[in-house]
């Protein structure tokens, strides 16, 4: 598979994302508990990407990616991190996530054709963490309800499934 940054990807499988996102999380733990809370974003971004390589994960940071739109560039972004080319991470430091964040992520996700995310929030005196899909999984992957049903009906016109 080819994604839209033009990088040969290997798709991991589901046992396999299971395991980096538990590797994701456990990391992020240890340097939030060891920094604390309260310090920019970049600081955090750095301690994590670091835990992460000492682990024997592949990190870039600060990655640009384009999101098209009718076949033209209609803006850029840049993910914190992608882990193992697979894993998008979205870091906060906010006193606590909202929905906002997690549709910025589920974009990302979008825009780039990876599958999987993790929205870290180094922000409040724990770690919060919530895995998001680009396509719904089922319903405890965060849709429920109308909610669910509204997102799988976008999924189906934007020719997600």
């Amino acid at each position: 598979m080819i994604n839209k940054i033009n990088r040969i990807v290997k798709p991991m499988n589901d046992t396999q994302t299971n395991e980096a996102t538990k590797t994701i999380i456990g990391c992020a733990m240890k340097a939030h508990s060891t920094l604390g809370f309260g310090f920019l974003e970049s600081v955090y971004q750095n301690a994590l990407a670091h835990e992460l390589r000492k682990a024997g994960c592949k990190v870039d940071q600060q990655v640009a990616i384009k999101v098209y739109y009718d076949g033209i560039v209609v803006g850029d972004f840049f993910a914190d991190l992608i882990v193992n080319d697979t894993v998008i991470l979205e870091l906060k430091t906010v006193e606590r996530l909202n929905k906002m964040h997690e549709v910025q992520l589920v974009n990302y996700l979008n825009a780039t054709g990876k599958e999987t995310g993790l929205l870290l929030n180094f922000g409040a005196q724990s770690l919060e963490f919530k895995r998001k899909f680009r396509s719904p999984k089922s319903a405890s992957a965060g849709f429920s309800g109308v909610v669910g049903l509204a997102a799988v009906c976008l999924a189906i016109l934007l020719g997600h499934f």
